[in-house]
C-alpha cells in the first residue's frame, strides 16, 4: 500500500472510527484500525465487535482531490499511535508506504515515523447486512431522539437490556423508549421507509447511541437504518455505523404511563429547572437527592430540600396554571432536571396521579416526546 493523503482530512477519519476502538481487549488486533487503499478511496475500519465503523475517504469530493493512491493493500495499524502521530505531523501532506512484512512508514515534511502493523486478514470482518427492514431519519432528528432517550438507560448490568434504548416501529411512527426502572424517557417520530415496515424489541445499547451521536453533527442527509435480528446499522454519506444489539425482552412500559391525572401545573421549564438546580444544593446525594414539591396555589409551586447537617431551602416558583387537586410529592432532582433539559421546551406540563405515583413531564401543546419519573418516599 502506498498513498498520499490531506493530513486534517486523514486526521478526522481516523478520529470518527478510533470511537469503536476499545482501550481494553482480550483481542490485540481490536487496538488497531483496519486501513484499506482501493480505486474508490481509503476505507478505514475500527471495531471492538460491539460497535463497528467504517469510514471512506473519497479519492475527491467537491472537487477537491483528497488522497493519490499509487499502490492499492492494506494494514492495521494501533489506534492510539497513529491518531497521535497524524495529529502533530508537521504538514498537510502525509504518505504512507507499507512494506511487505506491514512495517508502514508515515512521512511528513521532514518528520518520518516506522509503525509495527499487524496483517489485515486476521482483522474481523464486518457484517454484511442483508435485509429489507430498513427506514430513513433526517440525522438531525435521529440526534434529538438520542439526546431525549439515551440518558436515561439503565447503568447497571443486572439487567442488561435496560442498558439499551428500545426501538419499535408501527404505521410509520417510530417509538424509542429508556429506562432505568426509576425513570422512562420516550420519543416518537415519524419516519421514511420503502415498505410497510413493523417491528418491537430493538434494544441499542446507550453506549453505541451516544457514539452513534458524535457522528451526525457534519451530516445533511437522511440516515438509512437497517435492521437484522442482531445487528443495526446507521448509513451515512461516508460513514457505516454497525451496533449489536441487546439480546433478551424489552418489558412492556406502555402500562407504566398513566393515561389520567388528577393533578396538573403548567410552567416555565427554564426557571423551573433553576429552582431545582439551586434547591438541589443542598440534597444530598447519598438520599437520592430528595427534593420537595408543593402545588397549593394557583400562582406558584414551592420547591425545598432539607439537610440536617446543612441546613435548608425553600423556593417558590411562579406557574401558569393549576389544574385538580392540591398535591405534595418528593422526587430526585437529579432525574428531573435530567428530564427538563432533555425537553428542550419553553413550557411544560407535570401530571401527577397522587404523590406516590409516576408523575409525567411533556412539552405544553406535544405529545411526541414525554419524561416519567417515579416518586421518592419520604418519612
Amino acid at each position: 500500500m502506498h498513498l498520499t493523503i490531506q493530513r486534517d482530512v486523514f486526521m478526522q477519519a481516523v478520529q470518527d472510527v478510533s470511537k469503536a476502538v476499545a482501550s481494553r481487549t482480550t483481542i490485540p488486533i481490536l487496538t488497531g484500525l483496519k486501513l484499506e487503499a482501493h480505486a474508490d478511496g481509503l476505507t478505514l475500519t475500527g471495531s471492538d465487535t460491539e460497535i463497528s465503523i467504517e469510514r471512506l475517504i473519497p479519492i475527491e469530493e467537491g472537487g477537491i482531490e483528497l488522497i493519490q493512491i499509487q499502490r492499492a493493500g492494506s494494514v492495521v495499524l494501533n489506534a492510539r499511535f497513529l491518531g497521535e502521530i497524524v495529529k502533530k505531523l508537521p504538514t498537510n501532506k502525509v504518505t504512507l508506504e507499507v512494506s511487505p512484512n506491514f512495517m508502514t512508514r508515515i512521512e511528513s515534511g521532514q518528520a518520518e515515523f516506522h509503525l509495527n502493523g499487524l496483517d489485515p486478514d486476521e482483522y474481523p470482518r464486518l457484517p454484511e447486512l442483508a435485509s429489507d427492514r430498513r427506514f430513513y431519519l433526517p440525522a438531525d432528528l435521529l440526534k434529538t431522539i438520542i439526546r431525549q432517550t439515551s440518558f436515561a438507560v439503565s447503568s447497571q448490568e443486572t439487567r442488561p437490556v435496560l442498558t439499551g434504548v428500545n426501538f419499535s416501529a408501527e404505521k410509520g411512527f417510530l417509538t424509542c423508549v429508556a429506562t432505568d426502572s426509576h425513570r422512562l424517557a420516550l420519543r416518537r417520530a415519524r419516519f421514511e421507509t420503502d415498505n410497510d415496515l413493523t417491528f418491537q424489541n430493538v434494544v441499542v445499547p446507550g453506549r453505541s447511541l451516544n457514539e452513534l451521536a458524535k457522528l451526525l453533527d457534519r451530516e445533511e442527509l437522511p440516515i438509512e437504518i437497517v435492521l437484522t435480528d442482531q445487528q443495526i446499522l446507521f448509513r451515512m454519506k461516508n460513514i457505516s455505523f454497525f451496533s449489536r444489539l441487546l439480546d433478551g425482552a424489552y418489558p412492556d412500559t406502555s402500562r407504566l404511563i398513566p393515561e389520567e391525572y388528577r393533578t396538573a401545573v403548567r410552567m416555565n421549564a427554564k426557571e423551573f429547572l433553576q429552582a431545582i438546580d439551586r434547591a438541589s444544593l443542598l440534597a444530598r446525594a447519598d438520599r437520592n437527592n430528595v427534593i420537595k414539591f408543593v402545588a397549593e396555589d394557583t400562582t406558584a409551586v414551592e420547591v425545598s430540600s432539607h439537610s440536617p447537617e446543612v441546613g435548608k431551602v425553600s423556593e417558590r416558583v411562579s406557574i401558569l396554571s393549576l389544574e385538580g387537586e392540591e398535591l405534595k410529592i418528593s422526587f430526585n432532582s437529579k432525574f428531573v432536571m435530567d428530564a427538563l433539559r432533555a425537553l428542550d421546551a419553553s413550557e411544560i406540563e407535570i401530571q401527577f396521579t397522587g404523590s406516590m405515583r409516576p408523575f409525567i413531564l411533556r412539552p405544553v401543546e406535544q405529545d411526541s416526546v414525554l419524561q416519567l419519573i417515579l416518586p421518592v418516599r419520604t418519612s
